[in-house]
C-alpha cells in the first residue's frame, strides 16, 4: 500500500469511528427517553439494562452506519481540501478518481460487512432485543412506598403509608386493603399506627411488621337470604392487635425471561433464505384464500331453484314469464331469497377483501425486509459518493459545515426511505420501488457531485451563480 493511500485511509478511519459511535450514542439516548417510563422503579439489575442497550445498538446500526459514512467522508475530503493537500495531489497529476480509489475500496469492504451484519447478526440481535424488551416492559414495579400514595404493584394488596423513613425503614400510619379475593372486593382492611418493612434474604417475600392496630373483616354469608334482609346476614369482625406480622409473596415481582422461541417468525428476525421460504408460504396461502373466494362468488351469484316447488315449469319459459306467472307467496320467497343471497355475498366479499388486504400487507412486510438486506450496503456507497465530492467542493473539515450538509442529506435519505417503505407495505408501491426509492433519487445527486468535484466546477461559489444571472439579464437587455 502506498503512503498516499495510508494517508487517505487514515484520515477517514478516525472520523468514521468517532462519528459512528457518536451517532449510535445519540440514537440510544432517543431509545432510552422513549422507554424511560418502562425502566423506572422496577428494580432492574444493571446488567439487564446493559444487555438491552447492547441489543439496541445492534438494531440501530442500520441508521448510524450510513450517517457515519456520509459525515466522515465529508470531513475527510473537506480536511484534505482545506489544508491544500487535495490541491497538491491534483498538481502532481492525480485525478480525483485515483485519489478516491483507496476510499472506494474501503467503502465497498464496509458495504460487504454491512450486508453480512444485516443478514446474519441483525436478525439474532433483533430477536433477543424484542424478547428482552417484552420482559422489561411487563415487569412490575419494585416495592417502594411513597408518602401518602397507594402502592398497587403487589397483586391483591393496596398499601398506603403516611410517612416512610427510608433511612430506618420505619412506617407511620399504615393502611392496607386486602383484595386478594377478586370476587369480594376490599373485604379486609388493616390499619396500624406504625410498622416496619423488610424483604427476606432471597427477596421472595415481603415481611410487614405492624404495631398498635386493628383489622376489619366482612365475613361473607354462605346461606341464601332474601333481598330484603340480605344486609342483616353479613357479620362484621374487628380485631385489635399490639403486633402483627404479614408475609406477602413477591414471586410475581421477580424478573423472569420469556421463551425467545415465542418471537420467532417475525420478518425482522429472518435471514434472506428464511424470508424467501416465508414469502413462498404466504404466497401459497394467499393464493388458496383467493381461490376459495372465487369459488364462493361463482356459487353465490346464481339463485338455485327450489326443486320442491312444481307450480310452473321454469325450464320451458323465460325467467321473466316464470316470475310473473308465479303466486304472490312464491314471488315473495324468491325476492327474499335473492336479497338474502345478495346480502350474504356482500358481507362475505367485504370480509374476505379485508382478510386478503391484511394478508397482502403481511406479505409486503416480508418482501420489504428482503430488500432491506441490500439497501443498507447500497446506501453506504451512495452516501459516500455524495459526501466525498461534497467535502472536496466545500473545502471545510471538522464538525461545522460538514455536519450541516450531512444532516440535510441524511434527512432526505431517511424521509424518502420511511415514506416509500410505508407506501410499499400498503401496496401503493411495489416492495422493490419502495425500498430502492431513496437510492434512485440520491444516485443522480452523487453522480452530479462527483462530476463537479472531478472537473473542479464551481458549485458552492456564489459569484458563479450571480455572474450567470447577470449574463441572462444582459442578454435580455
Amino acid at each position: 500500500m502506498k503512503k498516499l493511500h495510508k494517508l487517505i485511509i487514515g484520515s477517514f478511519v478516525g472520523p468514521f469511528i468517532l462519528t459512528f459511535f457518536v451517532m449510535l450514542f445519540i440514537l440510544e439516548m432517543q431509545f432510552i427517553w422513549k422507554y424511560v417510563d418502562d425502566f423506572m422503579g422496577k428494580g432492574l439489575e444493571w446488567y439487564i439494562i446493559a444487555e438491552l442497550l447492547f441489543y439496541v445498538s445492534a438494531n440501530l446500526v442500520t441508521m448510524a452506519l450510513p450517517l457515519a459514512v456520509l459525515l466522515s467522508s465529508i470531513m475527510t475530503f473537506g480536511n484534505l481540501a482545506e489544508n491544500y493537500e487535495l490541491v497538491a495531489m491534483k498538481a502532481s497529476g492525480l485525478s480525483l478518481a485515483k485519489i478516491m480509489r483507496p476510499m472506494i475500496i474501503t467503502i465497498f469492504i464496509i458495504a460487504i460487512a454491512a450486508f453480512y451484519f444485516s443478514n446474519n447478526i441483525s436478525p439474532i440481535a433483533n430477536h433477543k432485543f424484542r424478547a428482552l424488551l417484552w420482559d422489561v416492559t411487563k415487569q412490575r414495579p419494585a416495592v417502594e412506598l411513597n408518602d401518602g400514595v397507594f402502592f398497587t404493584g403487589i397483586e391483591g394488596f393496596s398499601i398506603r403509608v403516611k410517612k416512610n423513613n427510608k433511612s430506618t425503614g420505619e412506617l407511620t400510619d399504615v393502611l392496607i386493603y386486602d383484595h386478594s379475593d377478586a370476587f369480594n372486593g376490599n373485604r379486609k382492611v388493616i390499619r396500624a399506627a406504625s410498622g416496619s418493612m423488610k424483604k427476606t434474604a432471597d427477596e421472595k417475600y415481603l415481611i410487614l411488621t405492624l404495631f398498635d392496630g386493628y383489622s376489619y373483616d366482612e365475613i361473607v354469608e354462605k346461606k341464601n337470604k332474601g333481598k330484603a334482609d340480605k344486609d342483616a346476614y353479613k357479620p362484621h369482625l374487628k380485631n385489635e392487635f399490639k403486633k402483627d406480622v404479614i408475609r406477602i409473596d413477591l414471586s410475581g415481582l421477580s424478573f423472569s425471561r420469556t421463551n425467545e422461541g415465542l418471537f420467532k417468525g417475525h420478518y425482522s428476525m429472518l435471514t434472506l433464505g428464511q424470508l424467501k421460504l416465508y414469502e413462498d408460504s404466504l404466497n401459497l396461502n394467499l393464493s388458496d384464500r383467493f381461490q376459495d373466494y372465487q369459488a364462493y362468488i361463482d356459487r353465490s351469484i346464481f339463485i338455485q331453484r327450489d326443486t320442491t316447488i312444481t307450480e310452473i315449469n321454469v325450464d320451458s319459459v323465460s325467467s321473466e314469464t316464470s316470475f310473473n306467472q308465479a303466486r304472490a307467496t312464491y314471488k315473495r320467497e324468491l325476492i327474499e331469497g335473492a336479497m338474502n343471497s345478495v346480502r350474504n355475498a356482500k358481507n362475505y366479499i367485504k370480509r374476505t377483501q379485508e382478510i386478503l388486504q391484511a394478508k397482502e400487507r403481511n406479505l409486503h412486510k416480508y418482501q420489504v425486509e428482503w430488500h432491506r438486506k441490500f439497501t443498507l450496503s447500497f446506501a453506504c456507497i451512495v452516501l459516500f459518493f455524495i459526501g466525498a465530492p461534497l467535502g472536496a467542493i466545500i473545502r471545510k473539515g471538522g464538525f461545522g459545515l460538514p455536519v450541516v450538509f450531512s444532516i440535510v442529506f441524511f434527512l432526505v435519505y431517511h424521509i424518502i426511505s420511511i415514506s416509500a417503505e410505508k407506501m410499499a407495505v400498503q401496496g401503493v408501491l411495489t416492495p422493490f420501488q419502495g425500498m430502492w426509492a431513496s437510492a434512485f433519487i440520491l444516485t443522480p445527486i452523487g453522480v452530479f457531485l462527483t462530476y463537479k468535484a472531478a472537473t473542479d466546477s464551481a458549485l458552492m461559489d456564489v459569484s458563479a451563480y450571480t455572474n450567470w444571472i447577470k449574463r441572462i439579464f444582459s442578454k435580455s437587455k
